[in-house]
């Protein structure tokens, strides 16, 4: 016998989209100003809703950017699933490095601080979080490994070191340098630090 899920009640669609406007201000106010600098009265005015109404959905600050956080995992992750399995591992990870430069350019990917305890707390409290992360993890270490094997990635390199150089271009510095100086649109932007993160800084 089958079963038809139940449709959502209009309550239940409006505090639905309420929660997705709420973290898509989150997500670009995190772009703008990061974390620190970003305040629970600015996401309440920018979402249109009374502070109080806000921490309904979400309780604390740290709670609205590990839910922007979250957003942003299922969108990488959902990017790993569509890459081509066929193409070479370097080009795989070059097209995630590149997504996550494009994101980081659209101001899309959440600027947080290297250590911030009650941040950190808040992430690894998070099952959604941990999760996200632990298969993206698991999908670039079995790249990685599989390039290591193959000769095309540094067999020296912990994995991990290679792991968190591709994390990092996701808060890379050079990407706003590059972008103040105004002699590079986007798109150049993404392939200069794609060209750096893999080939380096010697003359080929």
């Amino acid at each position: 016998m089958s079963t038809v899920a139940a449709r959502p009640s209009f309550k239940e669609q409006m505090l639905a989209a309420r929660e997705e406007a709420i973290i898509q201000n989150v997500n670009r106010l995190l772009a703008e100003k990061g974390f620190d600098a970003m305040t629970v009265d600015e996401v309440a005015a920018a979402v249109g809703i009374a502070k109080a109404s806000l921490y309904k959905h979400f309780p604390s600050k740290e709670d609205l950017a590990a839910a922007a956080m979250v957003r942003v995992m299922r969108r990488a992750q959902q990017f790993l699933s569509e890459i081509d399995p066929q193409l070479p591992v370097q080009d795989k990870l070059k097209a995630l490095v590149r997504w996550t430069l494009q994101v980081r350019l659209a101001g899309q990917m959440p600027s947080l601080p290297s250590q911030n305890s009650s941040l950190r707390a808040a992430l690894t409290s998070n099952r959604d979080y941990i999760d996200a992360m632990t298969r993206i993890s698991e999908q670039l270490g079995v790249w990685i490994d599989a390039g290591q094997r193959e000769g095309t990635i540094d067999a020296r390199l912990p994995r991990e070191a290679v792991l968190y150089t591709l994390y990092a271009r996701a808060c890379d510095p050079v990407v706003e340098f590059l972008r103040s100086g105004g002699q590079h649109d986007d798109e150049e932007i993404v392939e200069l630090v794609v060209g750096t993160c893999f080939n380096g800084l010697s003359a080929r």
